[in-house]
């Protein structure tokens, strides 16, 4: 049974039988399919772990192919996308049960996760480049959902950059079909990029994983609801820009060591200015996205450090980011649904009547600070170790600093939101969100005490 095809297929065919199922249907359903895709993706990784390669490829043109491959990259990327999804479809049960278009919610919800099970697999740079603009519009319409003015705009904003991005992308396919003649992964292993081809597929890089300077449009899309929030920061959309990065740059073609240069600058200054923008936002969701922003440029130095080492680093960086920040932004949805504000200055003691959440809170804060055991320590304190020992100094101290700046800004969230005087009145009536939360900070904590199966796991799927 080829488990690729049936990761990519179940969530594809899956959305468009969620439009057809009635209302009532639909929330379960969607769990149900986002269940299925994950034990598929399982099954995908029992069998790369075995034959090492799966692939399928059917060619239209003697230039483009419907071709997918398994590989380690693909089906551990696959792996985290589709649990963190399934966790956040969990979450939604409880969290969209009051909304009236929930059901349009779910349908590009599991498209939107579809989409990405396609991008991760495809082996033709054209057909990853139409998954890549599928996940657009599912980002734009799940931005744009509750159909408010401040919400078109962010959600226009955010395709605007996006589509951005992808136009230079696009060039850059055009570009390489031009020197290579071939847009087959595959066939293009080893071949060297030149620098102004390696630039155009940059952009497109920093637009989706929003890098500076293309990092505005992140901010603005909290304005969605918050498990759409959760899946464009943890499972989906930002992950994709250094999924490419690490495809193109690390397993395909060879770039000049002034390209990754140039990578590790835009790494390092993103970690500073974002962290930084974090420190004085007021507004739960924007800081979490600054944070998100901030910590994708740890993940993107460790890739631009172009070693074996900080590949499988990077990684495991992504593992630990994906769980932690699911659970942040999933406290900050159970937190705004039960006050009715996002403004922390408007919060205060609110671990008095929500205990739980706010030891979910703590859990997955620890791991995106970097604090040990917890799972984000190890890939934070080894990028900045590999940072040092690779010669760029300057961007190692720039790292330790963005790790300062990240546990003041989350800890600030903390004393303001569920310390001091009780503001507001809230509780933890409904318990499945809570449960939700509580699973990824536990598993940001125990996975870290047993760093060295991750960490195992993913050097094996890499051999």
């Amino acid at each position: 049974m080829n488990f690729c095809l049936t990761t990519i297929l179940l969530p594809l065919y899956g959305a468009f039988l969620i439009l057809a199922l009635p209302k009532r249907l639909k929330p379960s359903v969607s769990v149900l399919i986002l269940g299925l895709t994950f034990l598929s993706s399982i099954g995908t990784a029992l069998s790369v772990s075995s034959q090492k390669y799966l692939v399928f490829s059917k060619y239209l043109f003697d230039w483009f192919s419907i071709s997918f491959v398994g590989d380690g990259l693909s089906v551990f990327m696959a792996l985290v996308s589709s649990f963190v999804a399934l966790l956040i479809a969990v979450y939604s049960l409880e969290y969209m049960s009051h909304y009236k278009e929930a059901g349009e919610f779910y349908f590009w919800m599991v498209l939107f996760v579809g989409s990405m099970m396609g991008l991760v697999f495809s082996a033709n740079f054209l057909l990853l480049f139409c998954f890549w603009e599928v996940t657009s519009v599912c980002s734009w319409k799940l931005i744009g959902f509750y159909r408010k003015e401040k919400d078109i705009l962010a959600a226009d904003r955010a395709f605007l950059v996006t589509f951005f991005g992808a136009s230079m992308l696009l060039i850059g396919i055009i570009l390489v079909f031009l020197q290579f003649q071939n847009l087959d992964l595959n066939s293009l292993k080893g071949m060297v990029l030149v620098n102004p081809i390696a630039f155009f597929i940059l952009a497109g890089v920093i637009s989706k994983s929003a890098q500076l300077p293309l990092q505005t449009w992140l901010p603005d899309a909290g304005v969605a609801p918050t498990p759409v929030t959760a899946l464009l920061h943890a499972a989906v959309l930002v992950k994709i820009g250094v999924y490419v990065f690490a495809r193109i740059f690390g397993l395909t073609f060879i770039a000049s060591p002034f390209f990754f240069n140039t990578a590790i600058v835009i790494s390092v200054l993103t970690i500073l200015v974002a962290a930084g923008s974090a420190l004085v936002e007021n507004n739960i969701k924007r800081i979490l996205a600054y944070s998100t922003i901030s910590q994708l440029g740890y993940i993107l130095l460790a890739f631009s450090l172009n070693s074996q080492a900080s590949f499988k680093i990077a990684l495991i960086y992504i593992l630990a980011h994906s769980l932690a920040k699911a659970g942040l932004f999933l406290c900050a949805g159970i937190i705004e649904q039960k006050t009715g504000t996002k403004d922390i200055n408007e919060l205060g003691g609110l671990i008095k009547t929500m205990p739980f959440t706010a030891g979910a809170y703590l859990l997955c804060a620890f791991s995106i600070i970097g604090i040990p055991p917890f799972l984000g320590f190890w890939p934070k304190f080894m990028t900045v170790v590999l940072t040092i020992q690779s010669g760029h100094i300057a961007a190692g101290v720039s790292a330790i600093i963005g790790a300062l700046f990240t546990l003041f800004y989350l800890m600030r969230v903390f004393n303001k939101v569920f310390l001091g005087e009780t503001k507001v009145k809230a509780s933890e009536e409904k318990r499945l969100m809570v449960w939700v939360v509580l699973v990824l900070g536990i598993l940001s904590l125990a996975l870290g005490v047993v760093f060295t199966v991750p960490f195992n796991f993913v050097a094996g799927l890499m051999k």
